[in-house]
């Protein structure tokens, strides 16, 4: 029988929650998760802070590039501003507040840099050091668009578990991903429904964490396909397809 994949949130709860906020993942922890993914972006007096663009328009009440705002000005804005079901306000976390709030916890974090538009110079250093400061060497995986930004943690930390995200049709995925000395592939899900990729990736033993899986019939094509994990914004909803599983 194969193995039942791990259960990821993506950005926290973010199908019932404002993404990326302390309050989703904390919403996904209740559910009884396997691990959280979030992203990470650098300030402009370089703290490392959770949010998923490289702006802050989309999803809290202010304007502006990260890059270009402090820690004490983007802590001031409202991450759950587009949510009216949530009146409390919701800060834009540090990942250092998560790591704390996560250390205890028997989750798995997948840390997804977010250099694929801007590089961040030093950004990997800032994250692996909070993470060494935490301990948290073996609950992590680092992940990014940029491959680059893999490389440099690589050569920072050899031992850190690492995963390649692709929306791309790289030809032979697995074998590039090996030749970077790296574990894992993060590849849009669309892509494992073709057979030839997935026995690629397969066949190359790689971890296989796939995004971001909603619907409920490409969940169960997923687990049918034995991979490693799915990165939801559902968590709920994978968890009851996950317990009927013998």
């Amino acid at each position: 029988m194969k193995k039942k994949p791990l259960n990821f949130a993506h950005r926290g709860f973010s199908g019932k929650y404002p993404e990326n906020t302390m309050l989703a993942f904390q919403k996904a922890f209740e559910v009884g998760i396997d691990g959280i993914e979030l992203d990470v972006q650098l300030t402009k007096d370089r703290e490392v802070v959770i949010i998923h663009d490289s702006s802050v328009d989309r999803t809290t009440n202010g304007k502006g590039y990260v890059k270009d705002m402090t820690l004490s000005g983007i802590r001031q804005l409202n991450a759950a501003h587009h949510f009216h079901e949530v009146s409390a306000k919701e800060t834009i976390p540090t990942l250092e507040e998560y790591l704390d709030w996560v250390k205890d916890k028997a989750m798995v974090t997948n840390i997804e840099l977010k250099t694929n538009i801007f590089e961040y110079s030093g950004i990997e250093k800032n994250v692996i050091d909070l993470v060494e400061k935490f301990g948290l060497e073996d609950k992590i995986i680092f992940s990014s668009f940029n491959h680059y930004t893999i490389q440099r943690v690589k050569e920072l930390n050899s031992s850190l578990k690492c995963g390649l995200l692709s929306s791309d049709w790289i030809v032979d995925f697995g074998k590039y991903t090996r030749e970077l000395g790296v574990e894992c592939v993060h590849p849009g899900f669309y892509m494992l429904q073709n057979n030839a990729v997935l026995k690629n990736l397969q066949e190359n033993h790689l971890e296989i964490n796939t995004w971001t899986v909603n619907n409920e019939e490409h969940m169960n094509q997923l687990v049918e396909a034995g991979i490693t994990s799915i990165i939801t914004n559902f968590p709920d909803k994978l968890k009851r397809i996950l317990e009927k599983i013998e």
